[in-house]
């Protein structure tokens, strides 16, 4: 159910109608837009009577919602929404006109090896510094990351670099130190369906990244975004990974058909992720102006400075100057869909 009301609403009108909402046993969510507030209601099992929200100061109209995910829809909000992320350098955003790019190594090694790799994507436009503290990998043996130790080196790299910090969270106790240290945090394809993890996130105050499944439908996809924005956390990020399918001369299949699909069916920003997407580095530049191309949000792209010695998915990895390389090649892009990259890394400097 939606509940739209009148441009000139007042903030008092809008708190009694989400009041009188909460009164019937249901959850308000007030997103408001550019001309007019939208008060989304979620937790109803049933019909709700229409006629005791549309009487009231400020309301134009109750419009039920039949897509089983309410918040994320198009329905709901008509515009794209704009996630904007403080970082020590000025305010990023994603979803706006201008294109947000986060990169870094897939996983924090050492204090100088993510020093290195920050100081050479920053210099090279980048937005935002990816990082893993915490990586969940297919083989117990493998590197797991370096854990809170890892995030105090990301939360360094904020300081000196004015980078602000995405990184992801495995678990509840691993959230509460991500949500301390980052500025961005990051659910990994593995646990889009790890409901109770998306809830906590849903309480969380910073944005979210949220990584399509391995083998999610979209609808699943926009299923999970729904659990975190159902517990009152609107700043959502889709993120696209690449899906699991029968070809066998990349890592995944890069699903650049879901952007603009997401596009018409929801107004959150989305990203992609070339690097995961393909798992070939040499891959990764042509892939990346491609999701520009189609209307990609921005870009989550693995850098390492030494990636033949990485711990973890050095393959995927780009050099620093194939990373200037991509930048170059984006801003070129940029313009011919409308976009841009110069407003964004004014903010950013």
């Amino acid at each position: 159910m939606l509940v739209v009301m009148q441009a000139h609403a007042t903030e008092e009108q809008v708190r009694a109608v989400c009041q009188r909402i909460e009164g019937l046993g249901l959850k308000a969510h007030p997103i408001p837009g550019s001309m007019r507030t939208a008060i989304g209601i979620t937790g109803n099992q049933g019909a709700v009577d229409l006629g005791v929200l549309e009487s009231m100061a400020g309301v134009v109209e109750c419009i039920p919602v039949s897509k089983p995910y309410k918040l994320v829809s198009r329905d709901i909000k008509e515009e794209n929404t704009v996630v904007r992320i403080p970082t020590p350098a000025g305010e990023v955003t994603v979803g706006g006109m201008p294109l947000a790019v986060m990169a870094g190594p897939c996983a924090i090694e050492s204090p100088e090896q993510a020093f290195a790799v920050a100081e050479k994507v920053k210099a090279a436009g980048a937005h935002l510094f990816r990082g893993g503290a915490y990586k969940p990998r297919t083989s117990p043996y493998s590197f797991q990351g370096l854990g809170e130790p890892g995030l105090k080196i990301l939360a360094e790299v904020r300081e000196r670099y004015g980078l602000g910090i995405v990184t992801e969270a495995v678990d509840h106790e691993s959230l509460e130190l991500v949500e301390q240290h980052a500025d961005v945090i990051q659910i990994g394809a593995r646990n889009m369906q790890n409901f109770s993890l998306l809830k906590r996130a849903g309480r969380a105050r910073k944005p979210v990244l949220l990584k399509r499944g391995m083998s999610a439908t979209l609808d699943e996809f926009l299923m999970a975004a729904e659990y975190v924005m159902a517990e009152g956390n609107y700043n959502v990020i889709l993120c696209e990974r690449g899906v699991r399918t029968f070809s066998d001369f990349t890592r995944n299949t890069l699903d650049l058909a879901v952007i603009p699909a997401v596009k018409q069916r929801s107004h959150l920003p989305i990203v992609v992720d070339p690097s995961h997407g393909t798992g070939k580095r040499t891959k990764v530049l042509p892939l990346s102006r491609a999701a520009i191309a189609v209307g990609a949000d921005g870009l989550l792209v693995e850098v390492h400075h030494q990636p033949d010695r990485a711990l973890s998915d050095g393959m995927q990895s780009i050099l620093p100057e194939e990373f200037v390389q991509l930048m170059r090649e984006v801003q070129q892009i940029a313009p011919v869909v409308g976009r841009s990259m110069d407003a964004l890394a004014a903010t950013a400097r």
